[in-house]
């Protein structure tokens, strides 16, 4: 059995990789190792889709990021040195390529996540005013990547989906702006929806009630929104006679929902529509979106739902389209482009386009590896993530120990490199900064909050770096 004395890198600091590395470092301290764990990031901030993919009035999921941070800050102020060392702003296969960390490092793991949305192949999805959930939730979370304005000039918004992604998206829009000022919203998000025209938010699932995504407490959430009334129509429920709830939580969202379609109208001035048994056509318009086109379906008795041949169109300014999200492929790194998955068995990266085309899932490739919505595809919650790095990591060590990892041909420091591309990395330091910084800014703001998000890339960078005291 090898000694343990590892250089890993992980790609990727949302809860998938910061898990990874604080397992990893466990397993190899455990196993009476040493190891050195690189978290390489492509935004100047840590946290991934905690920051960036979850709705600014949702605090009580996004207190998942103290429990990351204390994570991170226990590892990088380890006793016997780092164990786990944060780079921000650092783009693999742009800024460093796979090669020159396998160069590096004993073992790459692969955390990128899925950040862009799954396809809708429908007509007209693709007018003006027709848009993917993720670019409308990177927006309304400061993503320092998407344009800083967003329209909302119409009264009339569809959402289509059945997920706590599509409720979110729903939430946001339907939401008043002023209801929004104590959370860390960015401010220009902020004006935008103050902005706003929209009157009324219609939500489209192609199947029923029982078959929602959502989790009880989103679907909760959802009738608590100050001035919005939530409208449910009585032929969605028509086929739950006799349905049995799958589960309690199944069995607590039918009750909220059935509550709905008894509440008195309060006449708000905002109206959130949930359709059920609508599976979206077309989207219409001639030069913009216009109108949607629905085909009513109906519960087949197996869990699916068919198409009844009834028609129905609905007067629509704009459209978001919230199915799913997908995985994007790293240079020079097997890609599955059906999946939107690196091709994997357990977390260990396959060479193959699909690890679906083979009886044996493909030959493993020396020293990479997989975890999160890269390795499985974008389903599951935190607790599937942490399971999945597990996983992940269990493969990783077992082959370190069995002589399976090739050794680092390169002992310079990947900081080193990156230097001398003038790349404007970030570090640990650098985000205990940056947070400090918009802590601050949510203190002195006119609505007292728990942080103000800075926007822009660069000027994150900027506060990162010369709080870190960076070298440029």
């Amino acid at each position: 059995m090898t000694d343990l004395n590892l250089r890993v890198a992980i790609i990727g600091a949302g809860p998938a990789g910061i898990y990874a590395g604080n397992i990893l470092s466990n397993a190899v301290r455990d196993a009476g190792g040493t190891v050195a764990i690189d978290l390489l990031e492509s935004l100047p901030a840590p946290y991934g889709l905690i920051r960036y993919g979850v709705a600014p009035d949702h605090p009580r999921i996004k207190g998942i990021v103290n429990s990351l941070h204390e994570m991170l800050d226990a590892q990088h102020e380890s006793g016997s040195g780092r164990t786990i060392r944060f780079i921000g702003n650092v783009e693999v296969g742009r800024d460093v390529s796979l090669e020159e960390l396998q160069q590096r490092y004993d073992a790459v793991v692969f955390a990128t996540g899925a950040i862009r949305d799954a396809a809708l192949n429908i007509p007209g999805i693709d007018l003006p005013g027709s848009f993917g959930a993720a670019d409308f939730v990177a927006w309304f979370d400061g993503h320092p990547d998407v344009p800083r304005n967003w329209t909302l000039d119409g009264a009339q918004v569809a959402v289509i989906g059945n997920g706590n992604v599509a409720l979110d998206v729903a939430r946001v829009l339907a939401k008043h702006a002023e209801d929004l000022r104590s959370t860390e919203i960015a401010d220009n998000v902020l004006a935008g929806l103050e902005a706003s025209k929209v009157t009324d938010v219609h939500v489209f699932g192609r199947r029923g009630p029982a078959d929602i995504k959502f989790t009880p407490i989103e679907l909760r959430e959802l009738g608590e929104v100050p001035n919005v009334d939530i409208i449910v129509s009585d032929e969605d429920f028509a086929h739950l006679e006799g349905v049995v709830p799958a589960n309690n939580q199944m069995k607590v969202m039918l009750r909220v929902l059935n509550s709905w379609r008894t509440r008195e109208s309060t006449g708000a001035s905002r109206r959130l529509h949930l359709h059920f048994y609508h599976a979206p056509v077309e989207v219409v318009g001639e030069t913009k979106v216009e109108g949607l086109r629905f085909e009513r379906t109906t519960p087949t008795g197996d869990g699916s739902v068919v198409g009844t041949g009834e028609f129905r169109d609905f007067d629509i300014d704009q459209v978001y389209r919230a199915v799913g999200y997908f995985g994007s492929p790293v240079l020079g790194v097997p890609f599955d482009e059906v999946r939107g998955v690196i091709p994997n068995v357990e977390g260990r990266v396959t060479d193959i386009a699909s690890a679906l085309d083979a009886e044996d899932g493909g030959t493993a490739v020396r020293g990479l590896y997989a975890t999160g919505w890269i390795k499985r595809g974008p389903v599951g919650l935190i607790g599937h993530t942490k399971s999945d790095a597990m996983e992940t990591i269990a493969h990783l060590v077992s082959d370190a120990q069995a002589g399976l990892l090739e050794s680092p041909a390169q002992s310079e420091d990947v900081l080193d490199l990156l230097a001398s591309r003038d790349v404007a990395f970030t570090t640990w330091d650098g985000w205990r900064a940056l947070d400090a910084h918009e802590r601050a800014l949510g203190e002195n703001h006119q609505h007292s909050r728990e942080r103000v998000k800075v926007v822009p890339r660069e000027e994150q960078v900027a506060i990162s770096r010369n709080g870190a005291l960076i070298d440029s």
